[in-house]
């Protein structure tokens, strides 16, 4: 079996009223739930805090969330593109 095609998440906690909500966290959770169904140990999402030491560098001008798929930057900012994330998984395992 290949290595599987890595879809990484970059969030981070936000404050309101109610207190620290994990949002994106929570969508990554999500996505997770949604790719691994369709493509089971092909793929496989990791979420990373804005402010982990693990977290992969930034281009200079992101946006939260940040989605990079094998490396490469596919969205940054708005809305989890589970579409596009879903076409460039299929994309890789051809």
């Amino acid at each position: 079996m290949s290595e599987p095609v890595v879809v990484q998440i970059v969030g981070a906690p936000t404050a309101c009223a109610e207190g620290i909500k994990e949002s994106w966290r929570e969508m990554a959770h999500w996505a997770d739930g949604q790719l691994r169904n369709r493509f089971g140990d092909a793929v496989r999402v990791e979420y990373y805090d804005l402010f982990d030491p693990t977290c992969p560098s930034l281009p200079a001008d992101a946006q939260l969330p940040l989605v990079i798929v094998n490396g490469e930057l596919l969205s940054s900012g708005g809305k989890l593109p589970m579409p596009a994330i879903r076409k460039r998984v299929e994309d890789i395992l051809g």
